[in-house]
């Protein structure tokens, strides 16, 4: 009896993949290629957005282009990534898990408040006293994220409820902290927010006060996110149960522990994001000093960025690039949700082809493994 194998000889992969790849490197090659394809793609279809608006698409372009070689647009782009950084990675370890953590943007508000308003109240050493900060403001971060946590694990409700609603009650908590505690009374001054902090309390700037030293810090969160969830035991059973919980709990994984912890971890990191605007900017927090909207940005570069280290910190980069190249655009004509529309289609673009290609891959996996097995069953 014989069988046809099937024909895998006319699979585009072919082109970039060899047999000899691991599947790690195949993956990583896959998604690499997929997500320089939708960029270019994005490009494209925004192109024909702009001749649509009546914007030449060439000078827009161009515009972009020119801004790559700026030295101080990519400096403010390194600035501009740092938040979606921390942001994203938050958001990341929750992906891991299978949850959708959509509760950062509250949880770094809430931070940011409580850090301030413990910052500002010690005098210690200045490496201690950012120290003390930046704990307090994990902290902060992982209590109220707890909660979501807390009613996943043990009441079963799905975290993009709870952490939506988290989100409107953390607001509507700030606010009531904020105007009936920690609110810094000054005359004549509009701009109203908590007392300044000290300067021991203070993270500089570099490169001619452009860049905060929050970035480097920003880097060392996405090395810690790879060691944790790529190289130690509980990054295995974290992602053993994101990918199949029943195979878990199987195994002694308990599912209620790993949902606390990655949900705890999360929050812990979302706390971070506004530490940049705290701790090297505004020097308090204010509801105009406080940078918002940077939750939901994070869930577009994690996804960008396919919640790998690597992707993410590309992903941030890439719209620190687009919101610093915003300004530029505008004074050639551009408007600026233009920008917005381009970064969604990015983001549109290269999921879609992502998720494409990996479907593809695994089906080509599979028809060169039943290739290769076919002879032995025959036998």
């Amino acid at each position: 009896m014989t069988t046809t194998e099937p024909d895998i000889s006319k699979n585009p992969l072919d082109k970039i993949l060899t047999p000899s790849q691991s599947p790690q490197l195949q993956t990583a090659i896959v998604t690499v290629a997929a997500s320089l394809l939708g960029v270019l793609i994005a490009l494209g279809i925004s192109a024909f957005i702009l001749a649509v608006a009546g914007k030449n698409p060439v000078d827009a372009l161009t515009t972009i282009v020119e801004t790559a070689g700026n030295t101080d647009k990519l400096v403010e782009m390194l600035d501009r990534a740092t938040p979606l950084i921390f942001s994203a990675t938050a958001v990341a370890i929750g992906f891991k898990m299978n949850l959708f953590n959509i509760g950062v943007e509250g949880q770094y508000l809430f931070a940011a408040l409580i850090s301030a308003q413990a910052g500002s109240s010690v005098n210690l050493p200045a490496p201690i006293h950012v120290l003390f900060i930046l704990i307090v403001a994990v902290c902060a971060g992982a209590a109220w994220a707890s909660i979501a946590a807390a009613l996943k694990a043990y009441k079963n409700i799905h975290e993009v409820i709870s952490t939506i609603m988290l989100n409107f009650i953390g607001l509507a908590v700030i606010q009531w902290l904020f105007d009936s505690f920690f609110r810094e009374e000054i005359e004549g001054n509009l701009n109203v927010k908590t007392k300044l902090l000290p300067n021991s309390g203070r993270m500089p700037t570099i490169i001619e006060g452009r860049l905060s030293t929050v970035f480097f810090l920003a880097l060392l969160v996405i090395v810690g996110y790879y060691v944790l969830v790529y190289r130690s035991r509980f990054g295995f059973r974290l992602r053993a149960s994101g990918e199949n919980p029943d195979a878990a709990r199987t195994v002694g994984i308990s599912a209620r522990t790993m949902v606390m912890l990655s949900m705890i971890i999360s929050g812990g990191v979302a706390g971070l994001v506004a530490m940049k605007s705290l701790l090297s900017e505004a020097y308090a927090y204010g509801p105009n000093a406080t940078p918002i909207q940077l939750g939901f940005a994070g869930i577009t570069v994690a996804l960008l960025g396919r919640n790998h280290p690597v992707g993410i910190l590309l992903a941030a980069m890439l719209f620190g690039f687009l919101d610093s190249a915003s300004a530029t655009l505008q004074l050639a004509g551009v408007p600026s949700s233009i920008v917005r529309v381009m970064q969604a289609i990015i983001v549109l673009c290269v999921v879609i082809l992502n998720e494409a290609a990996i479907r593809r891959l695994n089906v080509r996996t599979a028809e060169q493994a039943q290739a290769q097995l076919a002879p032995e069953v025959n036998a």
